[in-house]
Order: C-alpha cells, then sequence, then structure tokens
C-alpha cells in the first residue's frame, strides 16, 4: 500500500459500515489466536529464513492463511496485503495483516508476540486490532467507536486513552532497540531523546504502541518498518486520541519509520528528535 495516511483525511470515500468491520476483525483475530497459540512454544516448530534474512514460521504462514480464507468468504471484494503473501486485489479497501509481529520472539517461546489485523479505506486506517494471545491481551478500535482492551479478570472491554502529560521531562518513551537506532543513523539522536525525558525502555514490537494507547507510555518510535507492521497501531492510537506520523512528522504509514505519541507532546518531541523548527 503506498498512499499515505493523513490524520486530517477526510472521511474515505468508500462507504464502510466500519461497526460490522469491526466485528469480523475481531472474528479474524479469533481465528488467528487458534492457529498461532497452536504452535507456540512448539518443540518441533519449523522454522525457515526469508530471502531478506528474516525469519519465518509454520505458524506465521497458517495464521496468514486462517485470515485469507475468512476474507475470502466475508469480504471477497476487499483487498488484502500481507507480510507473507504480499498484496491481492483492490486498495480501496484493504485489509493489512501481519500474521505474528515478533517472530523472533514466537520462535524463542517468548510470550511477546501478536497478530496485527487492520482495514484501510482510501489508504488511512480505520479499524484495527493488535491479539497477544499468550498474554491473554487484545486491543482494538474502529474510527468513531472508542479503542478498547480486555482485561483478565474483568468481564466488560475497558476504553483506553492517552495520557495527558505535558511535559517532555515527565514523560515515558518506548525506543524499540539500540541496534535499531543505530542502523537508522539516529544514535545521537536517542541519546538526546534518552536524556531529555523521565524514563526510557524498549519494549519492543506491538506492545508499547498499546502501552501508549492506554495512557501509560507517552512515545514510540522505530525504523525499518512497513504497513503491516503499523497500520493496526494507527487506528487504534488515533481513536485512543493520540498521534502517528512517520518519524520525520509526515502523515504517512509508507515512510518506514514510525512516531507515536499521546498527541499533546508530538510537536515537543519532533523538537526534541530534531531540532528547532521541527514538526
Amino acid at each position: 500500500m503506498n498512499s499515505a495516511a493523513s490524520e486530517s483525511a477526510a472521511e474515505p470515500s468508500v462507504a464502510v459500515d466500519l461497526a460490522a468491520d469491526l466485528q469480523l476483525a475481531l472474528r479474524l483475530a479469533d481465528a488467528a489466536d487458534a492457529v498461532s497459540m497452536a504452535r507456540f512454544d512448539a518443540p518441533d516448530l519449523d522454522i525457515r529464513t526469508k530471502a531478506d534474512s528474516t525469519h519465518v514460521t509454520e505458524a506465521d504462514l497458517a495464521t496468514e492463511r486462517a485470515i485469507r480464507d475468512i476474507l475470502l468468504t466475508e469480504r471477497p471484494g476487499d483487498g488484502v496485503f500481507g507480510e507473507e503473501f504480499g498484496s491481492t486485489g483492490s486498495t480501496a479497501r484493504q485489509w493489512i495483516i501481519d500474521p505474528i509481529d515478533g517472530t523472533a520472539n514466537y520462535l524463542k517461546g517468548i510470550p511477546m508476540w501478536a497478530t496485527l489485523i487492520a482495514l484501510a479505506v482510501d489508504g488511512v486506517p480505520v479499524v484495527g486490532i493488535v491479539s497477544q494471545p499468550s498474554i491473554g491481551r487484545r486491543w482494538w478500535a474502529a474510527r468513531g467507536h472508542g479503542a478498547w482492551t480486555n482485561v483478565p479478570g474483568e468481564s466488560a472491554p475497558r476504553s483506553i486513552h492517552v495520557s495527558a502529560v505535558d511535559d517532555v521531562a515527565l514523560s515515558s518513551v518506548s525506543f524499540q532497540s539500540i541496534q535499531q537506532w543505530d542502523e537508522a543513523g539516529e544514535l545521537d539522536t536517542l541519546i538526546r531523546l534518552s536524556r531529555g525525558v523521565w524514563r526510557d525502555r524498549g519494549y519492543g514490537d506491538a506492545w508499547p504502541y498499546m502501552l501508549l494507547a492506554e495512557g501509560r507510555l507517552e512515545f514510540v518510535a522505530e525504523f525499518g518498518v512497513k504497513e503491516y507492521d503499523i497500520a493496526a497501531h494507527v487506528a487504534i492510537v488515533r481513536e485512543a486520541g493520540g498521534r502517528f506520523t512517520a518519524f520525520d512528522g509526515t502523515d504517512s504509514i509508507g515512510d518506514r519509520s514510525s512516531l507515536a505519541t499521546n498527541g499533546v507532546l508530538h510537536d515537543a518531541y519532533l523538537t526534541l528528535l530534531h531540532g528547532e523548527g521541527a514538526g
């Protein structure tokens, strides 16, 4: 998907029933969880290396197939863009899938991985699901329907919202990994960021974006991401009241970088990251 995702974009031109699409997305996540959990931490898990030197497991492939099979029946006119099987169909309404985000954790038996499912209309993510079945958590949102999570022990979903922290010096941030920022040529920027905030940690993958949407962090940024890595996060963070752009502040999910904040501090972070006049 090459379309920019503008936070200020008008309503998508394609008519959608987002309530129905959200319910379908939740069913897709149920099916994905059943497939992925069946092979999690299996001693005989089949693991292969892709052309880009990243890993793919049998569970990645099976999980994406399970989602695609349901979409073929339920939304045959929609396009699908998945990490493992590429892009098919229309991009006007496009389901964007990362069957297992955090494959390196999955294959090591580390429970910090998730299935990411988003629906983008005219290039704008409007529905997002992040399902982390190994810890019994899920987050979801649709434009105009709020952002939600399940909490173990609570019978009803909990509405979530970003924090109201308005001072960078009091904020908590997640930077993914030192190596990632170093490879992007932003190691000095990371050090500057760490010196300007209250607390910095590398929580990794999908979870920090959800912590941000819940109001527990104020900033998440990373590099080398593709649309399927972040589309679901965009929908959830924005519906929770946050702001989501590329690292340079442009409104795009195709820029191969991400910057998610509580919104209040977005411009201040851009100034800290890039110097005066940024943002």
